[in-house]
């Protein structure tokens, strides 16, 4: 069977427009798990080895991959220790009270740390480091379940950042794990200090895979948790670190420790499926620019960047995002593609999310994983809805891990099959060195801020689903390095690019680049200027064909390896995320594309 996926959003749009409230359903069994089922892929290619199985009849298919409501009651799980209030004022509803009638507290209570009856403020960071701890040893009183907490990194602050890991392997290590062959899924909240839901919501998933209803997806999957990537953004209130820079656009230039941090744990526990849980601006500028307010419960995407292998994109959208978006409805909750628009209000053009090479939502598809993001609306709002916020969460990465747990054996089948395809498109064809999204019209629904009512409006909108190359340039075998590069070399090798020094000095057949044009500027998203804290340098360059010497102790980064598209997003030097644009490369000199394979003799790091 064969599909097509949608190259524009207007297409999709009646199928995510939900409203209203049902009671609570949620956490399914992995017994029923077999018996769910979202659109397969089309056939693999001829001569990949093993084929994804065949669809099951129609019949046999339900149409949703949740439970009927009232199969499972939940019983949130007592936390181990009391977790005292602590005081932080409400702001009051910054719009009326019909409004706030669209979205009804679910039929469950959660009881995070930060969520508890009298409660004023989220969770801390101290709570959430509690309740990992008290979650691994719920976990490791079931027999077979290995669980641990990693300190990762640390804050600009220097708070430390942890990850909770679960699993049935024979350990928790990375290499146990990735022996048994299952497929690991790595959960991030809270990029944005501003955004506690995604966090709120990871630590009821942690609790639910420890000790509740979640624990039998473990039986075919891992699961990497890291309810808050940045501890000194959510201590004070605001989307970026402490030291002004958003760490989710800083997934490929890893300026951040906290970025590192994510990087390192996703290079040395692979996983299959990244997802990354946000929250989106309700009033704001969308008040200002269209006098409306944010309806969609959840906002959602994959991975949309340039290089994407097509496989990846497919996968995310029939076995994750159709089984989420019914998970949702199931549950009464409204969705969306993701969207955004700019802080400039003279400027009423609404985007998906970006098609750049640096969220971790693009950065993670770069690295062959299904990379979704998830949207509660939640910015700007306070601790209002926080139990539907929460709720919403909990529903979507519900859904994610129980994809996962169903697609296990295609997905052990599909990981490999993507490294084998990128590694294989070395020194052929063209890559893109930068691509742009399609325009279009969109009708969007929104909220009258007074009555409460859909508002229709009709906007320009970006998609993501259809990318333009803007650039594109042959392929290369692979790039080298001067041995001055070390800084770079270090940031690839951190995401898990195989890098080789240069053993003997010799030759190679390269493209150098030369600069025809430069001015310095800033980096850009649809929001305006990325908080970021450094000039870029936008370059325009020529390639000059010729047999370059290189010397011992310089560096080659070959092509023909997974990591290949994030490779060519680094280091092609005339896009704003590239390595050199943001002066972790020094010099167009630097770097040269290899357009043969080299016969010098190379080494390991």
């Amino acid at each position: 069977m064969t599909t097509t996926l949608p190259q524009s959003p207007k297409t999709q749009l009646p199928a995510s427009r939900i409203h209203g409230m049902r009671p609570l359903a949620l956490l399914a069994p992995l017994a029923l798990l077999a018996a769910c089922s979202s659109v397969p892929l089309p056939p693999w290619t001829p001569g990949q080895p093993a084929a994804v199985p065949a669809p099951a009849p129609a019949a046999q298919r339900p149409s949703s991959p949740v439970i009927p409501p009232a199969a499972v009651q939940v019983t949130p799980v007592a936390p181990a220790t009391p977790y005292p209030p602590a005081a932080q004022a409400e702001a009051p509803a910054p719009y009326s009270a019909a409004v706030a009638a669209r979205f009804p507290a679910p039929s469950v209570t959660y009881n995070t740390p930060g969520l508890q009856a009298g409660r004023s403020a989220f969770t801390t960071q101290a709570e959430i480091q509690a309740w990992l701890r008290e979650q691994a040893a719920a976990a490791t009183r079931t027999p077979g379940i290995r669980a641990s907490v990693l300190a990762i990194g640390r804050s600009q602050r220097g708070e430390t950042l942890e990850a909770l890991v679960l699993t049935r392997a024979g350990g928790t290590d990375p290499a146990v794990m990735q022996a048994a062959g299952k497929p690991t899924v790595l959960l991030v909240g809270q990029q944005h200090g501003d955004e506690p839901a995604g966090s709120e919501a990871l630590l009821v998933i942690a609790r639910e895979l420890a000790q509740g209803l979640l624990q039998p997806v473990l039986e075919r999957i891992n699961v990497v948790i890291v309810p808050r990537g940045n501890p000194d953004g959510a201590a004070g209130d605001q989307r970026a670190t402490s030291g002004g820079l958003d760490m989710n656009r800083d997934h490929l230039l890893l300026n951040t420790p906290e970025a590192q941090a994510l990087a390192r744990l996703a290079r040395d526990y692979n996983p299959t499926v990244v997802v990354d849980a946000h929250e989106y601006t309700v009033v704001g500028r969308y008040l200002q620019k269209f006098g409306t307010v944010q309806k969609f419960d959840a906002l959602f995407q994959y991975a949309t960047t340039a290089n994407l292998p097509e496989f990846l994109t497919k996968a995310a959208e029939e076995w994750y995002r159709r089984p989420l978006l019914a998970a949702l409805k199931a549950q009464n909750l409204s969705s969306e593609w993701y969207y955004t628009t700019s802080s400039d209000l003279a400027d009423k053009k609404i985007s998906m999310g970006g098609t750049q090479p640096d969220t971790g939502r693009n950065v993670n598809g770069l690295k062959n994983a299904v990379s979704l993001l998830i949207e509660t609306r939640g910015v700007g709002i306070g601790r209002l809805h926080i139990q539907r916020r929460v709720h919403t969460q909990v529903t979507a990465i519900t859904s994610v891990l129980a994809s996962t747990a169903q697609r296990a054996n295609e997905l052990h089948q599909l990981r490999p099959y993507l490294d084998k395809e990128v590694s294989a498109q070395a020194c052929k064809e063209q890559a893109v060195i930068e691509a742009g999204p399609t325009a279009a019209q969109y009708e969007l629904l929104m909220l009258d801020p007074v009555t409460g009512a859909d508002k229709a409006v009709n906007v320009d909108w970006d998609s993501a689903l259809a990318l333009r190359t803007l650039k594109a340039r042959a392929r290369p075998c692979g790039y080298w390095l001067s041995a001055a590069s070390t800084v770079a070399v270090d940031r690839l090798r951190l995401h898990g690019v195989q890098v080789m020094r240069v053993a003997e000095q010799g030759s190679m057949l390269g493209d150098s680049y030369r600069e025809t044009a430069s001015t310095s500027g800033e980096r850009q998203d649809v929001r305006g200027a990325i908080a970021d804290g450094n000039a870029i340098i936008k370059v325009q360059v020529s390639l000059t064909r010729g047999v370059v010497d290189v010397p011992r102790g310089s560096y080659y980064v070959p092509l023909n390896q997974p990591m290949a598209n994030l490779v060519v997003a680094a280091l092609e030097p005339d896009t704003q995320s590239s390595f050199f644009a943001n002066q972790i490369l020094r010099g167009l000199q630097s770097t040269v594309r290899v357009m043969a394979e080299p016969t010098i003799k190379l080494e390991d790091l």
